[in-house]
């Protein structure tokens, strides 16, 4: 049947509400891990010296929100079982809310930690499902599209946090209080825009899947034709190699512009701050690249061109080379995440896709704790991040290889 038709017959509408769904999914993207996770360090600052935390103790409040969130992917997928994906993704969302405005009133390290290890599991909980929305609600040729504007919220919130939160904390003395106040309600806001959007499947609404149906099984679900353990596996590797190189990127590549090429923070901050708006196009662009090609040679292209990012601050060179390297990074910031769910969801099946991409995300996860620990001893030895990026880099590269020993992905 034609994308956006009535399964009973009808005639078809002219939008179709899985494109609602995205819409929604970019704004939960937008809260859960923009708002939850990604403004944390522009109010550690205004924290630190307003609660008198050292840097040990403020890196221990990131430490603790990332525990809360691997917590809840290894949860995600009894957690939907159970209570369904729309309202966990709503119960989720209002966890982060009420748990960053309580943080507006934290008095010390303890209730602190304990808030925001509560925004963590909020984030996670929300994160993992509704990037499994987007497998019941769109077919395999153009799920990696759907999937891409949705990761684009992650972007459009570096955007955001970076221009509103230093006006909201110079506002008064305890202005970060007053940060995680307006943070909880836009959190809050999109809570109740996703319980009123969201829904669970097309069936619900008497609709198929944008894309086409494809085929079935009998419970209506694409059947799993790869075996977990092997997708598991294989796709864990790439996702921990992701999160062990993006986020050394991420958390020094500052630091290296100022410390190590002379450059103002002002000016490697204007450079940062082109990643998050080239980030806007890194999920769409290469999401439907990955529809079009394959998710192999997606991922081969973006793993690549990371590679390339990498290693052009891994070799020092200066001037052009720097800028070219901020470039690539943006460019395909958020789009591993992208196809890697598409490429999930291709391989083990609508009903499995939300317990795998969880447990992928674990692992992910474990990546983002192992690569900036192992990068800062690497350059207290050598007494820069050049050898970091070149491991990175290395990583990378070995990523291209075992990318394109991924398993054909089914035709619909």
């Amino acid at each position: 049947m034609a994308d956006g038709r009535i399964l009973h017959g009808g005639p078809r509408p002219l939008f179709h509400y899985g494109w609602l769904i995205v819409a929604a999914g970019c704004l939960c993207i937008f809260a859960c891990l923009g708002l939850g996770r990604f403004a944390l360090g522009m109010l550690l600052p205004a924290m630190g010296k307003s609660l008198q935390l050292s840097y040990s103790q403020m890196g221990l409040i990131s430490t603790c929100n990332f525990v809360g969130y691997l917590a809840a992917v290894l949860l995600c997928g009894r957690m939907q079982a159970r209570f369904g994906a729309s309202r966990l993704i709503t119960g989720a969302l209002v966890l982060v809310g009420l748990s960053a405005a309580l943080i507006g009133t934290g008095q010390g390290l303890f209730s602190v930690l304990v808030l925001y290890t509560l925004t963590g599991m909020g984030s996670g909980a929300a994160n993992v499902p509704i990037m499994g929305l987007i497998a019941a609600w769109f077919g395999p040729k153009i799920r990696g599209r759907a999937a891409g504007f949705i990761v684009i919220g992650s972007g459009f919130a570096i955007l955001v946090s970076g221009r509103v939160i230093p006006v909201l904390n110079d506002l008064r003395p305890d202005g970060w209080r007053l940060s995680w106040f307006v943070l909880a309600g836009v959190v809050l806001a999109v809570a109740l825009v996703c319980a009123l959007v969201l829904r669970d499947s097309p069936a619900e609404l008497g609709l198929e899947r944008v894309g086409g149906a494809g085929r079935k099984d009998p419970a209506g679900v694409r059947p799993a034709r790869v075996p977990e353990r092997k997708v598991l596996l294989h796709c864990g590797f790439l996702y921990f190699i992701f999160g062990f190189t993006y986020v050394i990127y991420a958390t020094f590549i500052v630091t290296v512009l100022v410390q190590e090429y002379g450059y103002s923070e002002q000016a490697a901050g204007s450079f940062w701050s082109w990643v998050g708006l080239l980030s806007l196009l890194s999920g769409p662009v290469f999401g439907t690249l990955s529809d079009r090609l394959g998710r192999r040679a997606g991922l081969m292209t973006v793993f690549s061109i990371q590679t390339l990012a990498y290693l052009l601050v891994g070799l020092k060179l200066t001037g052009q080379a720097l800028a070219l390297s901020i470039g690539f990074f943006g460019l395909v910031a958020w789009s591993v995440p992208t196809i890697m769910l598409a490429l999930v969801s291709d391989l083990v099946g609508t009903r499995n896709t939300v317990r795998i991409f969880g447990l992928i995300t674990f692992i992910f996860g474990l990546g983002q704790i192992a690569g900036p620990y192992l990068a800062g001893v690497m350059a207290e030895s050598a007494g820069n991040f050049s050898a970091a990026f070149l491991l990175a880099s290395a990583m990378t590269c070995m990523a291209v290889v075992v990318s394109a020993l991924l398993p054909v992905s089914p035709e619909p």
